[in-house]
């Protein structure tokens, strides 16, 4: 925001840029910062008319369309519009049955759109006002008329703009819209401020381990410090503070997950999923659910939970078809949303199971675990920091599914390799796989006291070989392989040797290998590119492979006493 816009002008250049855009939704209003629907309605219905500042987006000008707002009027950033903008706004959507104008409340709006609305009364034009009040952190539960209206705003637009469509009149639109304001309620969460345009520095500040709750629309900081939370504590933190807050109705609800303007989207889906969880558990039906922005604070770090407690009117006009440039909707009929199961099985680290693979393989994630945030900041580097997180995603996927297959070692470990690649994803996770897998392969049919140290030196060497064709790479390319190649000839050099002796010294030649990968320069993958700056730092990939054959080396060696 400090090199988008001058303060100065801001208001006109978004909404010119807006209009523009959207033209063959929306048209300007001569003369105003508002906007209104392209194509008037055929016959005469109520306007529904909702404004505030801007850097809400899509709040309020994106919200215009069929079936949602008639028009909109902004002010400046954060700041009300002027009661001359409103009236013309309000003249300019009129259309012979009305006006219903919508905004949040706060006092500037409260009364600039009240002196409008006195303008529009001289004039023989009827309006009512509908304020939303749906923050729960901005005011007590007793006293509702005290509290703010954040994203809330966009579940009444959206009822009030589709009993307008419907043709209800201007006493019936108020009616429904004020029912919905009062089954709406809001709990949001700040990560940090927003930067207001021509600034050099955002609002307020949020420490690195902490979070605001509360937080309003306008840049303001939460009403509350709490320390970091999880995606699966947030949830339950924005559902606990609601949950006591909902009028009784029959258990079917709108879900809104908004984000503030910076919030990725992804980042909100992982919250959403334990919110659906928490409120079905809590007798109640997400009929509908929407995750996205619809009422942002510029750039704001943030993500807030509203919950509309629909009933049968509510639930048919939410459900209907509406077309605006920020949202749009088919009128497909709402319906019980099921949770997906997606839910990760535990892994009992602490209590491997019997089987020598299960035992080898928990020994490994243990490891990988530990080393994580080292794999990651190794990763760094000359990559994208990935390498750790990975490594124990696939791990723990392949210590899972090792554990289903329990039967014979070939199976554990192919079932293993498949769900290390599948998990870990990108290069690692396959080239990882297919040690895995190739080296159930060449143990196919031994039983654990069947293995030598010769035929399990045949089945790396087969891995080996699988990974070499796979990956293309050689030795001193600054990979996994510097690592591999010198336990795997060192596994050979040592097969007549017993097995827990052998395998410790081929993990020692691992380990010092891929230490020595600090004075070579990548010649694959990405970190070819930034060849240069990885120089003096060991290579992740065998520096992971180290550490797992190192793990597995110790098991064995415990399972042997």
């Amino acid at each position: 925001m400090t090199t988008l816009g001058s303060p100065d002008t801001f208001k006109r250049q978004w909404l010119d840029g807006f209009v523009t855009a959207y033209g063959r939704t929306v048209q300007k209003v001569p003369d105003a910062y508002g906007v209104v629907r392209r194509e008037a309605p055929a016959s005469p219905k109520v306007a529904v008319v909702i404004g505030g500042g801007c850097g809400h987006y899509p709040a309020f000008a994106g919200l215009v369309g069929p079936g949602l707002a008639d028009g909109a009027v902004v002010g400046d950033v954060f700041t009300s519009p002027s009661a001359e903008q409103v009236y013309r706004t309000a003249r300019a959507a009129d259309n012979g049955a009305g006006v219903l104008f919508g905004f949040g409340n706060y006092q500037g709006d409260v009364l600039h759109f009240g002196l409008a609305a006195r303008r529009l009364a001289a004039e023989g034009i009827p309006s009512r006002t509908i304020l939303v009040t749906d923050d729960i952190a901005s005011g007590p539960a007793t006293e509702p008329e005290r509290r703010r209206g954040v994203a809330g705003d966009f579940l009444v637009f959206k009822i009030a703009g589709a009993a307008a469509e419907r043709g209800y009149d201007l006493d019936a639109v108020h009616e429904v819209a004020a029912k919905a304001n009062a089954r709406t309620r809001t709990f949001g969460v700040a990560f940090g401020g927003c930067t207001l345009p021509g600034a050099d520095a955002p609002l307020f500040t949020v420490a690195d381990q902490e979070m605001e709750l509360g937080l309003g629309i306008h840049g303001e900081p939460g009403v509350r410090t709490v320390g970091r939370l999880s995606a699966a504590e947030l949830a339950d933190e924005l559902v606990d503070g609601l949950l006591p807050e909902l009028p009784a109705g029959d258990g079917r609800v709108v879900v809104l997950v908004n984000g503030l303007g910076r919030t990725k989207y992804e980042e909100m889906f992982v919250t959403y999923t334990r919110v659906h969880e928490r409120l079905a558990q809590a007798g109640l039906s997400p009929v509908h659910s929407e995750v996205g922005e619809f009422v942002t604070s510029l750039d704001m770090a943030g993500v807030s939970l509203s919950i509309l407690v629909l009933d049968d009117e509510l639930a048919e006009l939410y459900a209907a078809p509406c077309d605006t440039p920020g949202y749009r909707t088919s009128g497909a009929e709402l319906a019980t949303v099921d949770l997906e199961s997606t839910v990760d099985e535990l892994l009992t680290a602490e209590y491997p199971g019997d089987s020598l693979v299960d035992r080898v393989l928990t020994a490994a994630l243990r490891s990988i675990e530990e080393n994580e945030a080292e794999l990651g900041r190794l990763d760094a580097v000359a990559a994208d920091g990935d390498h750790g997180l990975g490594m124990t995603r696939g791990m723990r996927a392949a210590v899972v599914a090792a554990r289903r297959e329990p039967d014979t070692i070939s199976g554990a470990l192919l079932a293993a390799g498949t769900a290390f690649a599948d998990a870990a994803g990108g290069a690692s996770g396959a080239l990882y796989g297919v040690l895995l897998a190739e080296t159930g392969a060449g143990l196919s049919g031994a039983a654990a006291e069947d293995i030598t140290t010769a035929l399990l030196a045949d089945a790396v060497d087969g891995a080996v070989r699988a990974f070499c064709e796979l990956g293309k790479a050689e030795p001193g390319d600054k990979t996994m392989l510097d690592a591999i190649e010198p336990f795997r000839a060192t596994l050979r050099e040592q097969a007549g040797s017993e097995v827990v002796q052998a395998w410790r010294k081929a993990a020692g030649a691992a380990a010092v290998a891929a230490q020595e990968t600090a004075h070579l320069r990548p010649a694959k993958g990405r970190a070819a590119r930034l060849a240069q700056r990885s120089e003096g730092h060991a290579d992740p990939g065998a520096v992971s492979f180290s550490l797992l054959v190192t793990a597995v080396g110790e098991e064995l060696e415990r399972s042997a006493d």
